[in-house]
């Protein structure tokens, strides 16, 4: 069978393809990695959320190319299904495909004040106000899920939903948004995971930088 790639954007700026890389760690699936430059046309409107560009991320696996990260997390699910990416219950697992669909097509205001930038940092940052209601609806889901299914992470283990908010955590560490005891915890627990660490180290090598998204606005 052939090795499975996952092609992706820039590591510092593409949130999706933060989260696709993080699906396929979860997952277990061995892959390599096909970047596409920031300056591809395609990748830079996605980067920019000025089109939902389908380049990024996709899985080529085994005669089948998958796009949309919603779509890659059931994949992996059905051919990892042993990670566990979706709770094995009906509940949890509609809950946690309610959740992360709601990250997937919403806070649009979020993803437009506080762009991906992991070699960033705005300490004190000024959240607006349409921006903060996305924050206190993303803390409540946490609050929620780890209430409700007992921790370390949304679902218990570490899977699809853990991947789907952790951009939102790099965000949150980028524009110093302050957060509660909980979804601090749950925030360090998310950076501390060892991929986490990789895609953000791997991320500040980076030469290219897109000034669009290098203002404090």
């Amino acid at each position: 069978m052939a090795q499975a790639i996952l092609t992706i954007s820039s590591k510092n700026y593409s949130s999706w393809s933060m989260r696709g890389w993080l699906l396929a760690r979860f997952s277990g699936l061995s892959f390599t990695e096909q970047a596409v430059p920031p300056d591809d046309p395609d990748a830079r409107a996605e980067i920019l959320l000025l089109s939902p560009s389908i380049l990024v991320p996709r899985l080529t696996h085994d005669g089948v190319s998958v796009w949309d990260t919603m779509a890659l997390g059931e994949y992996l699910n059905e051919v990892m299904p042993d990670a566990g990416l979706l709770p094995t219950e009906r509940v949890a697992r509609a809950h946690c495909r309610a959740i992360c669909g709601e990250m997937h097509s919403g806070f649009v205001a979020l993803r437009s004040a506080l762009p991906m930038n992991l070699k960033a940092h705005f300490p004190n940052f000024s959240v607006w106000s349409r921006a903060q209601a996305d924050i206190d609806r993303i803390t409540a889901v946490w609050r929620e899920c780890l209430g409700a299914y007992g921790g370390p992470f949304l679902f218990g283990k570490l899977g699809m939903a853990d991947a789907m908010y952790a951009p939102v955590v790099t965000r949150f560490k980028t524009y110093d948004v302050k957060l509660d005891k909980a979804c601090s915890a749950y925030a360090e627990r998310i950076m501390a995971l060892p991929d986490m660490k990789e895609w953000i180290a791997a991320a500040k090598l980076e030469p290219e930088d897109i000034g669009e998204l290098e203002v404090e606005f």
